[in-house]
């Protein structure tokens, strides 16, 4: 792990929550989480983690599973 990624994580807005949060069982259990997201000074660096590291479940950087796909899609056509 980089030091750039140590320090992110160090300063996400989920840091000291229950991990359980970011894991719902469904996009509408979500709600909770995006919010915390929302609110984070460090989302756009946890969401690109997500997104080049394909992380398969939770929310990462304020999107779902589902949404971050859809974003890679969308990247792949405009490339």
């Amino acid at each position: 792990m980089s030091v750039k990624e140590i320090v992110w994580r160090e300063l996400g807005a989920c840091r000291g929550l229950e991990a359980a949060m970011f894991y719902p069982d469904d996009d509408d259990l979500a709600l909770e989480a995006k919010a915390v997201c929302a609110g984070c000074d460090v989302r756009i660096a946890c969401l690109e983690h997500a997104l080049q590291a394909r992380e398969k479940s939770g929310i990462w950087g304020g999107a779902t599973e589902r949404e971050r796909r859809r974003m890679i899609r969308q990247r792949r056509r405009t490339a």
